[in-house]
């Protein structure tokens, strides 16, 4: 006779956050959240438990907690311990849940790691502002023709989180999404730059229309965009990986387009063309998209430390690195 399954161990959709969490919301202390998909199918095994550590430590050096999401036996959780962080890179039958997908996720008790929507969704309505990551999704090349966008896009139009970036993935069609962002109402802020960043470039050739100076620069741009009131967007601070950590631009160039080609010849598309090219990135470069990679969430990460310790004290100390 087969046993029923458990109850769950919180209500359906409520989120259980880790008391390390918990406990800096209340008193006010800064808190940065952290996608978990870039751990559970971004990075090769057993690489991906030192980055999710180190991402951690990262936000901690930076004076904030971190608060990596993830969808656990149907329960969303906004902080995880270190059995939590240990799953999410080790269980291999977790699911990519974007944040159409998190109510279902739920309602079937499925345990997943959270994309951009899925996280920037859950960690808004934990009430965390700052949220860090590697590259947005976007428009897709040859959207006229497939019509394929990322979910990252549109939540992120109706969400009040500010999401701080490498650009987006440089397989996407860069200009068409930032016309789209545009649309949308979602400001781009570019961190000490006037050029969008290129995720594993420095520069992607296209501009931004706001330079800001600093982590203080951003906080109180957060906070004029409260002061006004009006659509629940979000920010997007593009911090452009530094240019000695980019990955070589011909390189990248010419993989990009053998990869594109090789998508086409397999016939490869939908969900299925993003991690295609990426592993196609990843190998015909030997590794140093990878690298590129991680050096922009490394960077990201600080500097979603740092805002996130400004936002919550204004007039504070300027975060120090």
């Amino acid at each position: 006779m087969t046993r029923p399954s458990p109850p769950p161990t919180a209500a359906p959709g409520a989120l259980r956050l880790s008391e390390e969490v918990r406990r800096a919301l209340a008193d006010g202390t800064p808190v940065v959240a952290l996608e978990s998909t870039i751990i559970a199918h971004g990075l090769p095994r057993p690489r991906n438990l030192a980055v999710a550590r180190e991402l951690e430590d990262l936000v901690r050096a930076g004076g904030a907690v971190p608060a990596t999401v993830a969808v656990l036996d149907g329960v969303p959780h906004v902080g995880l311990d270190k059995d939590g962080i240990e799953r999410i890179a080790t269980d291999d039958t977790l699911r990519k849940l974007g944040f159409r997908d998190l109510a279902p996720a739920v309602a079937t008790r499925a345990s997943g790691a959270t994309t951009v929507s899925g996280t920037a969704f859950l960690a808004a309505r934990a009430g965390i502002r700052v949220f860090a990551t590697g590259g947005l999704g976007g428009v897709h090349r040859d959207w006229a023709a497939a019509q394929d966008e990322s979910a990252d896009l549109g939540l992120l139009a109706r969400t009040r989180i500010t999401v701080v970036c490498a650009g987006v993935k440089s397989i996407l069609d860069v200009p068409a999404t930032l016309e789209r962002l545009e649309t949308l109402g979602v400001a781009v802020l570019g961190h000490r730059t006037a050029e969008f960043p290129g995720f594993y470039l420095t520069g992607s050739g296209r501009p931004v229309d706001w330079t800001l100076d600093g982590p203080a620069a951003v906080a109180a741009v957060m906070r004029a965009q409260d002061a006004l009131g009006g659509l629940d967007s979000a920010l997007v601070v593009a911090n452009p990986v530094p240019p000695a950590e980019q990955l070589d631009p011909a390189l990248h160039d010419r993989v990009l387009a053998e990869a594109l080609a090789a998508a086409e010849a397999a016939g490869v598309s939908g969900q299925a063309i993003t991690p295609f090219l990426l592993a196609h990135l990843t190998e015909h470069t030997g590794g140093a998209s990878l690298e590129a990679n991680l050096a922009a969430v490394r960077g990201n990460v600080r500097l979603g430390a740092a805002i996130a310790r400004h936002w919550a004290a204004p007039d504070g100390p300027e975060p120090q690195g």
